[in-house]
């Protein structure tokens, strides 16, 4: 199981973030940005070779489902 930040959502806010600095803001004035998007991947091969069971309710909740 992985969860991470979104790489879509994370080139985004670099864009955001290039745009506001050609604009003219001033890098040292801009706020440190978090990510805002996560990902949640469950890899069930890799679970089922360490002997574990992901609930129903994980796999439901999750990003994508590798099987």
């Amino acid at each position: 199981m992985s969860y991470w930040a979104s790489f879509p959502d994370a080139v985004r806010q670099v864009g955001v973030y290039a745009g506001r600095i050609l604009k003219g803001d001033k890098p040292a004035d801009l706020p440190v940005l978090q990510p805002t998007k996560f990902e949640m991947v469950i890899n069930l091969n890799t679970a089922k070779a360490l002997g574990l069971t992901i609930p129903p309710g994980v796999l439901a909740i999750a990003d994508e489902v590798i099987e």
